[in-house]
């Protein structure tokens, strides 16, 4: 059976900016902080780096109840035992992810505008669980980012969804009530988590 998924606060990780106190112990300190979900995402791990990362987190949320997601890496997914996958627009087609993926895991979808969004609507039902909206504001997260839609394309996303909408891109507390009142299930955040100094503190002004 495909589990509940809490996408209020949803992690997306970036060992980069996790710095020296390691990937392990800012998800740890997030966690701690009130984070109900995460991602792991590090497009430049290889194969067996990312299922071991994977594997490690798996075994930190756990016991927590949390659900771990994949960035991309569907293979990876599958075989660390993750929760989910989370798909680009440019990945693996989410019709074939969950053909192959079975119907347990949880596949997220990202979308940037109400045109994809509607595609996804179009989609079979099941097929995906849950859409990754943006990037609603300009992001250093990542280099090929889409332009900004700003909060109004995201309130229209979200009034014409039927899945859960999940906000990403540039988002922390100068904006977050701006985000939250379109009705969004849940933020993702990487930058404000990875870089603050005290993670296990900053979440709780998030959630």
């Amino acid at each position: 059976m495909r589990r509940q998924v809490d996408y209020s606060l949803y992690l997306v990780t970036d060992r980069h900016q996790c710095a020296a106190r390691g990937l392990a112990s800012t998800v740890a300190a997030a966690v701690a902080g009130g984070v109900t979900a995460v991602q792991l995402r590090d497009p430049l791990a290889k194969g067996r780096e990312l299922c071991e990362l994977a594997r490690s987190l798996r075994d930190l949320l756990a016991p927590r109840g949390l659900a771990l997601f994949v960035d991309d890496r569907l293979d990876v997914a599958l075989a660390a035992g993750c929760d989910g996958v989370h798909l680009g627009q440019d990945d693996l087609p989410v019709i074939a992810a969950r053909s192959l993926a079975g119907p347990e895991l949880v596949i997220g979808w990202s979308v940037t505008n109400l045109v994809e969004a509607t595609a996804a609507a179009q989609l079979p039902e099941g097929c995906v669980d849950y859409l990754g909206v943006g990037p609603v504001f300009p992001t250093g997260s990542k280099a090929d980012a889409a332009a900004p839609m700003g909060t109004a394309a995201l309130a229209e996303v979200v009034a014409n969804s039927r899945l859960p909408c999940v906000a990403i891109g540039g988002i922390g507390l100068e904006n977050l009530e701006t985000v939250l009142a379109t009705g969004v299930a849940g933020v993702a955040v990487i930058s404000a988590i990875c870089s603050a100094q005290d993670p296990q503190a900053y979440v709780p002004q998030v959630v």
